[in-house]
This record gives structure tokens, sequence and C-alpha cells, in this order.
């Protein structure tokens, strides 16, 4: 059993605030029968109807997907291009959490509930993401500590970050560095890696929280246990 107006959000018809809206307004039934109280409970059986606009309460589904290159982390994109979406099996209407570059790859999570996918992008909850990126030239011991400390780019410094020097080839010059952050602003970490003067060739995320992909091949995906959830749903609630 869920709240009603939680449900509502979940679909995505609107959003949860505006879902209590409606509620209060009258403007939803369930079972034919006009709810205006806010918190009652439904179960995925339910026939929920606002203003005249059926709501599938859908079981909720979790996957975790290695992503391979060339896909949009998106629902849907205008010029057709191929987005994450189409490698899950599903029918039921789910969403990535974050997003990764296109030609990014690596780990991601996909589902349809929108409180945990609230939660995991929201950077107070300090959920890591471990990325491992080639990038060009060596990466000196002053530079990593800068993006430990955080570097400045659109404005914005970036939170304190774990470096790791994994390789150096020198023959290439090119350095394999692993980088953990917790936020998600839109393409950080080749914004922070720019801001030491490097620029990334290859991006990879190993991983998001516990879940990793080194088992999964590019492209692959496999259903998260029930709990693999209640532990995202912990890591993401747990004080930090």
């Amino acid at each position: 059993m869920e709240r009603l107006q939680k449900v509502i959000a979940n679909s995505g018809y609107t959003s949860r605030r505006k879902a209590e809206e409606l509620i209060s307004q009258g403007k939803v039934q369930v079972n034919g029968k006009i709810i205006t109280e806010l918190g009652t409970k439904v179960s995925s059986s339910d026939y929920i109807v606002v203003n005249g606009h059926l709501i599938k309460n859908s079981p909720k589904e979790y996957y975790l997907l290695n992503k391979p290159r060339g896909y949009l982390s998106t629902t849907t994109d205008d010029k057709n291009r191929k987005t994450i979406i189409d490698l899950i099996k599903t029918t039921s209407r789910i969403y990535p959490v974050g997003r990764l570059d296109y030609d990014t790859t690596g780990a991601i999570i996909l589902t349809n509930d929108g409180e945990l996918t609230n939660l995991l992008i929201h950077p107070k909850n300090n959920i890591e993401k471990v990325y491992i990126a080639k990038i060009k030239g060596l990466l000196t011991k002053d530079q990593a500590n800068k993006l430990r400390n955080g570097v400045y780019f659109d404005n914005y410094k970036s939170a304190k970050a774990k470096v790791k020097i994994k390789k150096y080839n020198k023959k290439t010059d090119t350095s394999l560095v692993e980088l953990t952050i917790h936020e998600g602003k839109n393409h950080q970490v080749k914004k922070m890696f720019e801001a030491v003067n490097h620029e990334v060739i290859k991006l990879h995320r190993e991983k998001v929280s516990f879940l990793e992909v080194k088992n999964l091949k590019s492209g692959e995906y496999r259903i998260l246990t029930p709990k693999e959830v209640k532990k995202l749903y912990f890591e993401a609630t747990k004080k930090n």
C-alpha cells in the first residue's frame, strides 16, 4: 500500500505537491469514489482517475545497466537517437536515475520509483559514483590534490572528491584515473579534469553507491534484488 499522492507522482502525471492539490480539490477518484483526504493509501489493484485520466499504478521495477557508448540517458529523443530505455525489456514506464553522457559508459540505475530516484540524485545524500577516466597527459600530485579539494567550473566549486592515479602510459602520454564524486552536474567529470588542464578521452562509471557493473557486459542489465533496493534506500537516507 502506498500514499495516493505518491502513486500519482510516480506515474509521471504530475509532481507530488500538485497531486496533493488535486486531491484536496476533489479531482481524484479511487474505485469511483472521490478522495479528498491526503495520505489515503492505495494498492496496485485500485482504479485511480485524476481529472478523467486513468493512472496506472505499476509495480516498482529496478534495473542496473552497463550503459554502452552511443546511447542517450533519457526516455525519448526528438532526433530518434538510441536511448538506454531501448535496452530494457519492460512495458513499464521507467526512467534513468541521473544521466551519463552519450559517449560515457558504465553503471546507471533505471526505475519507475520516483521517491528513490529523488533520494539518489540529491547531492545532500552523498551517493558516491566511481568513474575511471582515461585522460591526456600525466596527472600530477598537485593536480590530483586540487581535484580532491574541489575545482571551479561554470561558476561552481565541486565538493571534495577521492582521486587515485591508477596508471600512466608514457608511450601514449595518457593516464588512467579513478575519481569518486557524489554530485551530478552536467558533464561534471570532464569539466573537473578540464579545470586542471586535462582532456578526458574515455569515461566509464564503475559504481553507483555499492552497485558495480564489472560482471555485466556492455549493454547488459540485471534486475536489482529487494535487498539491494532496501540498501539503496538506506544509503540515501542515512545521516552522512
